[in-house]
């Protein structure tokens, strides 16, 4: 009996839980195989034998098969019957279009992203980015010269966006707003959210002209394009103003301390001194404590030479742009309201 485990059994040994870390990162690129192809979207009509869907997808039935088992061995898909394959609710998650879709995420964290990460010991030991060293540029001046990967840049955050909204929605009184901005809101997935939830406010959705002129779908689908009106810029710049809302989503971990200010005194220009100033990210927890975030800021690492920050390097952030740190509003997803006052 394990002294740890009071039912008497033992856990898995060491060495099998350090292999199988060791070998995460070949699930994720199963996933991407599967999430490139859009197998799924193959499936969301019912069970298909592997020999239609490496017809449709252009593949090796044989090796396409052997993907789909193991990953079928780990809940994403099913094998309903020998070589045929249905889905499961993790691999529902990889269609296309679907509100709740991750299949952009799975493209983008493995393809350009999955490339940096081999280079972490580079950024470990120089703490400089990794991604700039393999690809020779930073990654949003990647991302505006590969319009693809922009796509699914934006694809992929809207689906990571729709993972948040309802829970920051649920925790936090957006009520009191008149106008609420949200600073690089992407397709405008939350400020949706929040307008739908409050029909007598407005919201002005800011980002780069490129993504803000593909966001009118978005808008109009959730039935709140009358009281949104968008606006292209940079952030670095110039922030609208008419706000006593000022969002900034998932922005501040894109960014060291000196650029997250440089955006935050920007966002202090514009905002009224009533306004709030409303940050939502992943607040690190201090010690040993698992939390996703943790390694988020890795990737930050790798990625852009960012990071992921606690409260207290967040109220630094604030202090330096002429903020004061209000509070911190825990969601159900992970993610925290920071908020803070203009001082």
């Amino acid at each position: 009996m394990s002294e740890n485990d009071p039912t008497g059994v033992d856990p898995v040994p060491p060495p099998a839980t350090l292999l199988q870390m060791m070998t995460g990162y070949w699930v994720s690129q199963a996933l991407y195989v599967a999430a490139k192809l859009g197998v799924a979207d193959l499936l969301a009509d019912g069970p298909r034998p592997v020999e239609e869907l490496a017809a449709a997808t252009q593949t090796d039935a044989s090796s396409l098969r052997r993907v789909l088992r193991a990953l079928a061995s780990v809940r994403v898909f099913t094998e309903a019957l020998p070589g045929t394959f249905a889905l499961t609710p993790l691999a529902a998650l990889l269609r296309t279009g679907t509100p709740d879709s991750m299949r952009a995420l799975a493209i983008m964290y493995a393809e350009e992203q999955y490339r940096a990460w081999g280079d972490i010991l580079y950024s470990v030991q120089t703490g400089e980015t990794a991604f700039e060293r393999q690809f020779g540029t930073s990654y949003f001046t990647y991302l505006a010269q590969h319009p693809e990967s922009d796509r699914v840049f934006n694809e992929a955050m809207t689906g990571w966006t729709t993972q948040l909204v309802g829970a920051v929605v649920e925790a936090y009184d957006f009520s009191p707003f008149k106008t609420v901005v949200d600073v690089g809101g992407s397709y405008g997935t939350l400020l949706a959210a929040i307008l739908r939830r409050h029909p007598a406010a407005r919201g002005i959705l800011f980002d780069q002209p490129h993504v803000v002129a593909a966001a009118g779908e978005q808008l109009a689908g959730a039935g709140v394009a009358e009281r949104c009106t968008t606006v292209g810029g940079d952030f670095f710049v110039e922030v609208p103003s008419g706000g006593d809302a000022y969002v900034l989503a998932q922005i501040l971990h894109d960014w060291d301390d000196e650029r997250s200010v440089a955006i935050l005194r920007q966002c202090r220009r514009a905002i009224p001194a009533h306004g709030k100033l409303l940050v939502v990210e992943l607040v690190l927890p201090p010690g040993e404590e698992p939390f996703f975030g943790k390694w988020l800021d890795l990737h930050m690492l790798v990625l852009l030479g960012a990071r992921e920050r606690t409260a207290t390097e967040y109220e630094a952030l604030f202090r330096a742009a002429g903020f004061a740190l209000a509070r911190v509003v825990p969601t159900a997803a992970g993610a925290s309201i920071v908020e803070a006052i203009p001082v």
